[in-house]
Parts: structure tokens; sequence; C-alpha cells
């Protein structure tokens, strides 16, 4: 039987993990609070079934990642588009072509599907190929070549972006 206590504790030292999933499927703070519910309720319905084949932080993302996909689909959501708006805004003199970059690749991940969000923000987090596929499901190669077409789709979007 699962001890409370130990998946509390857990939870607590790698919450940052679900924080970060929320916000990047989420723009409302209240629909970032319901999604951060929806994964704890979650990841203590399957803290059962964690065998600690896996390291608990990327068992927790793999679970974070699937209530946020599952979350969108069982609520009828459209995808939200990431506003600049939770860009800090900058003087004049302070924003740059490295700024300008930033948000423009900001919006343009917002763009993606939910999937290729959840794959790029693994990647940033310096996952191997490999921790990515295990906490996707999909294969290292699969992860490999999603993410070819990512920084395609990226890098043109970026690149549209910055021309506007």
């Amino acid at each position: 039987m699962p001890s409370e206590k130990e998946f509390i504790t857990l939870l607590n030292q790698h919450q940052k993990i679900v924080h970060k999933v929320c916000n990047l499927y989420m723009d409302r703070h209240s629909d970032r609070e319901d999604l951060f519910q929806e994964v704890t309720l979650q990841a203590w319905k399957a803290y059962g079934n964690f065998r600690g084949d896996a390291k608990f932080s990327t068992w927790l993302y793999r679970v974070a990642l699937n209530t946020a996909i599952t979350f969108f689909r069982k609520e009828k959501r459209q995808p939200d588009i990431y506003s600049t708006d939770n860009v800090p805004e900058q003087s004049e003199e302070e924003q740059g072509p490295v700024e300008e970059q930033v948000k423009a690749m900001y919006a343009a991940i917002g763009e993606l599907s939910k999937i290729d969000k959840a794959i790029v923000m693994l990647y940033l987090e310096d996952y191997s190929y490999n921790e990515i596929g295990d906490m996707m499901g999909i294969t290292a190669n699969n992860v490999a070549v999603k993410m070819n077409r990512i920084k395609t789709k990226l890098k043109e979007s970026t690149q549209q972006q910055m021309a506007n």
C-alpha cells in the first residue's frame, strides 16, 4: 500500500514539474490551478502502480503530460494560443533583437500541437530522446523525427513573426 506521506513529500519535491506543464498548457491562472489539481489527483491514483523503474520525476512528467492532454479532450477546450502578455514588458531601449526572437519563439511554441509542446518542453529541460520517448510512450527515433520537424516549424514560424 502506497504511503500518503511519501507521495506528498515526493510531490512537494517535484512540484515544479507539474507547474511547468500547467503553465505550458494553460494561459489563465484558474485553469492552471484546475489542471494542477487534476494532475495531483491522477498522480495519486497512479502512485500505487509506480514501481520505481524510472525516476519519480520522469514518472511525474509523464503523468502530468498525459493528464494535460486528456484534460483538453475531456473539457473539449480549444487550444490556447500563447499570449505574449505573460512575457515581462521592457522599455523600448531594453528591447532588442534577442527579446523579439524570444517572444516570437514563445508564440511559435504556443501554436504547436499539445504533443509537440510536450516534446519541446522536455527537450528544453535537457532530457535525452530516450527519456522523452519513455515519458511520451514513443520510440527515441520517433522523438528525433518529431524534434526535427518541430525545429523546422519553429524556425519558419519565428521567421514569419519577426518579419511582421
